[in-house]
């Protein structure tokens, strides 16, 4: 009896996928839950397992072809009664032992080579007493013969080093006084410039010439010409698709705040070595803004709903998803109910996700279900933007580049490591007031942190 292979449950908004691999051909044994065949979706790559243990019957749906949830790829069926397992071992022969104990006269131990030579040396001296003292004339000569040679390997190694240090020395470039101060002025380096002086003394002219001369074409342009032309990937195309979507489809509004970051790296390096030690774990930014963001959901529900046809569903739990730039583009998991965690959990969680993105090993699982989106683009120097959401969210927290800058505080003057916050949010469920409101709770958590722990 024959059971089908289909295609699965993608996740959301995923309605088609690629067949990538088959990693088993028809007529192979396969086990129950063997991985079959390889889906690629939008955003990561699925393994379909077998229902059942058989044989592959049949391969319906070949590799490069597109498949909507649901569909045949083939088919399972029983397997023959002699197993792969019989049958290797009928095929088993067990070794000769006979043919292990000869010995490969190649193989010959280093040990047993001076055994050989002595014996060769015992029965030259069994020919006489007249060919014993040659024997050991010869000897000794050979012996002494080899260890001149030695020395005079080392010697000429170490004249060669000798006189490779002597040609640094005078390869040493001798620059005029001129051409010095023209060189520490313009920042140039002297490494790579011919001097066209008196024993290849370095000119300022050398210098000028060099100014003037018009640079080479980068070597991208001499490789690939003044255009290059690639295809988009599917996760790129993906990406393009339902950032369009979210722009036509909510009423994307931003504000923006900032934020003293002092009191939050300063209670960061007071703890860091401390969290490291007992928990294994770096104590980022990362953890204190999801707590914020936390707080912040609980005490403004709208932001953490999202529209439903023609509902607003408001949710009781907290998932954060979290931005990860990767070499096939940005993917967005997810950090599940951040709330029931500690600060090193939280750190030890976003490094884990993070890695699994980077290395591809993320699952459709890792990716659904996030109630609010944080991003940070200041890890890539960003100073403010406006964060698009990730439908069906209806907020999304921009983080960016900490710099230092003067501020007006308490009628003074101070240079402060200032943060611009962004949120864009759906306007249509999120009003401007709890926006600003929900923006400004944050920074004052950020700015006050210890009452993170106060829960006020």
């Amino acid at each position: 009896m024959s059971e089908k292979i289909i295609v699965p449950t993608l996740g959301e908004s995923v309605t088609e996928a690629t067949v990538s691999k088959w990693l088993k051909s028809v007529g192979e044994q396969v086990g129950s839950d063997e991985p079959l065949v390889e889906l690629e979706t939008d955003k990561v790559n699925v393994e379909v397992p077998s229902p059942s243990s058989g044989v592959l019957e049949k391969i319906a749906a070949q590799e490069g072809e597109t498949v909507e949830v649901g569909a045949l790829l083939g088919s399972v069926g029983e397997s023959s009664k002699e197993s792969v397992i019989e049958k290797k071992e009928k095929e088993y022969i067990p070794p000769n032992k006979k043919k292990e104990e000869q010995k490969n006269p190649e193989q010959i131990s280093l040990y047993e080579k001076p055994v050989k030579e002595k014996k060769k040396v015992e029965k030259k001296l069994q020919t006489g007493a007249k060919n014993l003292e040659t024997l050991i004339l010869n000897d000794v000569q050979d012996t002494n013969h080899s260890q001149e040679e030695t020395a005079l390997v080392l010697d000429n190694e170490y004249k060669n080093k000798k006189e490779n240090v002597v040609k640094s020395f005078k390869k040493t470039k001798s620059v005029s006084p001129s051409a010095r101060k023209l060189a520490k002025e313009k920042n140039i380096s002297l490494d790579q410039i011919s001097g066209s002086g008196k024993h290849g003394t370095i000119l300022k002219e050398d210098l000028l010439n060099l100014m003037s001369s018009r640079p080479a074409p980068n070597k991208r342009k001499q490789t690939h010409g003044l255009e290059e032309r690639i295809k988009m990937t599917r996760l790129r195309m993906t990406i393009a698709k339902r950032l369009k979507e979210a722009q036509n489809n909510a009423a994307t509004l931003s504000t923006f705040n900032e934020v003293d970051m002092f009191n939050i790296i300063e209670m960061r390096n007071n703890y860091k070595d401390e969290i490291q030690k007992k928990h294994s774990v770096k104590l980022g930014f990362m953890s204190f803004f999801v707590k914020a963001s936390i707080f912040a959901l609980k005490n403004f529900p709208a932001v953490n709903a999202e529209i439903q046809e023609n509902e607003i569903v408001y949710k009781n739990y907290y998932n954060i998803s979290f931005a990860v730039g990767t070499d096939r583009g940005l993917v967005v998991p997810v950090l599940r109910d951040p709330d029931e965690m500690s600060f090193a959990d939280i750190e030890k969680n976003i490094g884990s996700l993070g890695e699994k993105a980077r290395n591809g090993n993320i699952t459709i699982e890792d990716l659904q279900g996030g109630t609010f989106t944080i991003t940070n683009g200041g890890i890539y120097g960003s100073m403010l933007s406006t964060p698009i959401l990730n439908p069906p969210q209806s907020g999304v927290l921009g983080m960016h580049n900490i710099i230092e800058r003067p501020i007006a505080k308490n009628g003074s003057i101070i240079i402060r490591p200032m943060m611009y916050l962004a949120l864009s949010y759906d306007h249509r469920i999120i009003d401007g007031k709890e926006a600003v409101s929900f923006l400004k709770n944050i920074k004052d958590l950020l700015e006050e942190p210890e009452r993170l722990f106060l829960n006020v």
